[in-house]
């Protein structure tokens, strides 16, 4: 059985992705002053217009227009020229606090309010009700699927070609394209690999072509099993040219690139997005849960595909459900391997976010950690130190899972 698989990534300059930085570096600065502040940070982006809006409670002092400056001067955004830069841009802050209904829920469980439990970890409530997906599979090194995983490397490399002016002529803006031929459901050829580089005025075509095949391409595919063959589809910019891009070509908005921050949509997502939010808000929170936990299937060889969904209620401890999902690839069945999970993992909010340092992290990381997985994904990061990403559980969940392929065997005797 042959099939195409297609996803799709995007460059730090592409105006969504902007507003996912922006509200990630609120994020980081604030944390990293203030660990219990509750933040849901949201902006938009358009011709030389910044608006940063949400729900903010915290106790540190925050310049949002110097933060905003420095991220695009970061990304690149420095050329009034592109009408769109740190200095020409106007920035608008509207900051309202959480809504003490919310707060209050999060700050005292559920539980906590009527069932009068003393467990630390039952006494915060998830900050939302929503449904997570984790997901990893065996296709790649850092367990992802192939084809998001080569999308994000190219869009990375088109970054850093234009950061270190291997490639002067290239502009922040730009999107990476790939599609995997899978045979007998793995991965088998690369079938296309399409890029839209927003580029200059001056660059010719075949140049630009030519030295984007070069410098990103055959230097990404270097590192990766699969190669280009005489049947694999290049295609660079088919739009002919893209000099205007980022801000100026599209409006931008945080949270329009949720699949891409995910799994390429190989695998299921909740809906809700991750950029801006503090870990209380179980969008965030919970999704890495399901991601360390799917991994660590997956590298514990219980299975070679897993994904995972977890539910939640706002104000609530505990999750309403977790299940699992191998797609007939689990050596116990999906049935089992959910009980191991919930046997295995503690899933309640202020464990996820204990045992990973959520609050922590940007203190750790001198002030900037979520803005760095804003780009470029938040799983099968090998370039970043992701707690979520950690495969510590592999000899632990390979001894209980003995416990469940006995009760297997012993069903079907």
């Amino acid at each position: 059985m042959k099939y195409l698989f297609t996803s799709e990534s995007v460059t730090e300059g592409h105006p969504d992705k902007i507003c996912d930085q922006i509200s990630d570096a609120v994020l980081d600065e604030i944390l990293a002053k203030d660990p219990e502040a509750r933040v849901a940070c949201e902006t938009l982006v358009c011709t030389d217009l910044v608006f940063v809006t949400g729900e903010i409670t915290t106790k540190a002092e925050v310049n949002y227009i110097d933060i905003v400056k420095k991220t695009l001067a970061d990304i690149g955004y420095t050329d009034p020229n592109l009408k769109f830069s740190n200095d020409s841009c106007i920035i608008n802050i509207a900051i309202n606090q959480q809504s003490p209904d919310i707060s209050q829920t999060v700050t005292s469980s559920f539980e906590q309010r009527n069932e009068r439990v003393k467990d630390t970890a039952d006494i915060m409530g998830a900050g939302d009700q929503g449904i997570m997906f984790g997901y990893a599979c065996d296709e790649t090194p850092e367990l992802m699927p192939y084809p998001i995983a080569l999308a994000h490397k190219l869009a990375l490399k088109l970054s850093e070609v234009r950061k270190n002016k291997t490639l002067s002529f290239l502009r922040p803006d730009g999107k990476t394209q790939v599609t995997i031929e899978y045979k007998d459901n793995k991965p088998y050829r690369i079938h296309t690999i399409l890029i839209s580089a927003q580029h200059s005025e001056t660059v010719s075509n075949p140049v630009l072509m030519n030295n984007i095949r070069k410098y990103v391409i055959d230097e990404v595919l270097k590192d990766y099993d699969l190669k280009i063959d005489a049947e694999t589809n290049i295609i660079i910019n088919p739009s002919g040219r893209f000099v205007i891009g980022g801000p100026h070509g599209d409006a931008g908005l945080t949270g329009r690139k949720i699949i891409i921050d995910t799994y390429g949509g190989y695998a299921k997502h909740g809906g809700g997005a991750f950029s801006g939010k503090d870990p209380s808000k179980v969008d965030r929170s919970a999704a890495y849960m399901c991601r360390y936990v799917a991994k660590n299937i997956v590298a514990a060889k219980l299975a070679e595909k897993c994904e995972i969904q977890v539910s939640y209620a706002i104000g609530k401890a505990r999750p309403i459900s977790i299940t699992a999902f191998t797609y007939g690839t689990g050596i116990i069945s999906d049935y089992h391997l959910s009980k191991l999970i919930e046997e295995s993992f503690d899933w309640r909010p202020w464990t996820i976010i204990e045992n990973f340092q959520l609050k922590k992290l940007p203190q750790i990381h001198n002030g900037e950690f979520y803005r760095k997985t804003a780009s470029y994904g938040h799983f099968g990061r090998n370039d970043l130190d992701l707690p979520w990403e950690k495969t510590d559980m592999v000899e632990e969940l390979k001894k209980k899972s003995l416990k469940h392929i006995y009760k297997r065997e012993k069903c079907l005797v």
